[in-house]
């Protein structure tokens, strides 16, 4: 497993924190993802075998918001 942090701008509220954290952790290989609003990051932890970081941007952008590197 490795875990990255990833910055997303544009999530204010327990919602935002909803979607990030569904939306990563219903994909494959994703073991858990968790929001920090106040850094507005999130860090997941995952198998890179099964997943990419451009996946995961992906889905996160798909809800909305930004992912910055």
């Amino acid at each position: 497993m490795t875990t990255t942090t990833l910055n997303v701008k544009g999530m204010t509220c327990n919602h935002c924190v909803q979607a990030v954290e569904g939306t990563l952790t219903e994909l494959p290989g994703v073991e858990r993802a968790l929001v920090d609003l106040k850094a507005n990051s999130v860090a997941v932890q995952f198998d890179e075998s099964v997943v990419t970081i451009e996946k995961m941007t992906v889905a996160i952008e798909d809800q909305g918001y930004d992912v910055e590197a």
